[in-house]
C-alpha cells in the first residue's frame, strides 16, 4: 500500500513564476513527495505524489494557466490495471 497514491503532473505557463517559491508552498501546505517544481518565470513543471490532487490543482490553477494535467492513481498501476 502506497502512502501517496496520486503521481500528479502538470505544466503551469505565468508570468514572474518563482519554482522556489512553488516548492516552498507544496512543502508547507501539502502532505506527499517525491516533489519536482521546476522550470522559469514562465513554466513551471510540476510532479507529485499526493492523496489530494485537486488541492494542488487548485493552487497551481491560481498561478497560472494550466495545461498537460495527469493524474494517475499508482496503487492501480501495481495491480497492473489502468491508472
Amino acid at each position: 500500500m502506497l502512502e501517496f497514491k496520486f503521481d500528479t503532473q502538470l505544466l503551469i505557463e505565468g508570468t514572474g513564476l518563482d519554482e522556489d517559491e512553488i516548492y516552498d508552498y507544496f512543502v508547507e501546505n501539502f502532505k506527499g513527495d517525491s516533489l519536482l517544481a521546476v522550470g522559469d518565470e514562465d513554466l513551471i513543471k510540476i510532479h507529485y505524489h499526493t492523496n489530494e490532487p485537486w488541492r494542488v490543482l487548485e493552487y497551481c490553477a491560481s498561478l497560472g494557466e494550466i495545461y498537460d494535467v495527469v493524474v494517475e492513481n499508482m496503487e492501480r498501476q501495481e495491480q497492473g490495471l489502468k491508472g
